[in-house]
């Protein structure tokens, strides 16, 4: 299936529950801030951690962990998603999805099958600088389709944003607000160069900064804040 990485404890990828983390490998774009590059670019050479060791340690750890987050690369690219987390559900497990948004289709067909209990979606930038942040030429209407599906579900969801100075500034969070306002919950992430990006020589927004893109949405989201500060 393309997992890559299987994160056992996690208190910080589903808030307020242990959470276990599968990352798969591929993506459709190109964040040259993505800290996952080795997954992204297809250039991580460790074997897939076999499915069935995967099962066998949620089977056991069903009084342990509350839930099980699907992140990536992108995980709706993966074929046999729906089946995969279908057979979590029956364990028992709460499940959050990470994804890009550029798969509508996907994430649509989870919800209608009552496979997800939280959604995070990241949102990489105003609609006129998206396919510069995503590193590939992304399709808009995708994006704001899921945007819409997700903020008309009855899911638990939010919506981040990873602040890099060489790619955001006031006028991007203007424009970030118009394609998810009325959000429930939404964070401005702090960006972390962990030296494995796809680009080096990128920024963190200065704290003081990304309090200036927090006022923002203040008053069009009802729950928003710095994540990382």
């Amino acid at each position: 299936m393309g997992i890559k990485g299987f994160e056992k404890f996690s208190l910080l990828d589903y808030d307020d529950k242990v959470s276990a983390t599968l990352f798969f490998s591929n993506c459709n774009m190109r964040c040259p801030f993505c800290h996952n590059s080795s997954l992204v670019l297809g250039k991580d050479e460790a074997e897939d951690i076999p499915y069935e060791d995967v099962m066998d340690y949620l089977r056991k750890r069903r009084n342990v962990v509350d839930a099980v987050t699907i992140s990536g690369g992108e995980p709706t690219l993966v074929k046999n998603l729906k089946e995969f987390i279908t057979e979590i559900k029956e364990l028992g497990y709460l499940v959050k999805l990470d994804t890009n948004g550029t798969h509508p289709e996907v994430v649509k067909d989870l919800l209608d099958n009552n496979l997800l209990d939280y959604i995070a979606m990241d949102i990489k930038n105003s609609e006129e600088k998206y396919s510069l942040t995503a590193g590939r030429v992304i399709d808009m209407e995708k994006i704001k389709e899921t945007i819409s599906i997700i903020m008309n579900s009855k899911l638990d969801y939010e919506f981040r944003t990873t602040l890099i100075k060489e790619h955001h500034d006031l006028n991007d969070m203007k424009g970030i607000l118009k394609l998810i306002k009325g959000a429930k919950k939404y964070r401005l992430q702090k960006f972390v160069d962990h030296g494995t990006c796809i680009e080096d020589g990128l920024h963190e927004v200065e704290e003081k900064v990304a309090k200036e893109f927090l006022e923002v949405f203040k008053g069009s989201i009802d729950d928003v804040s710095l994540r990382g500060y």
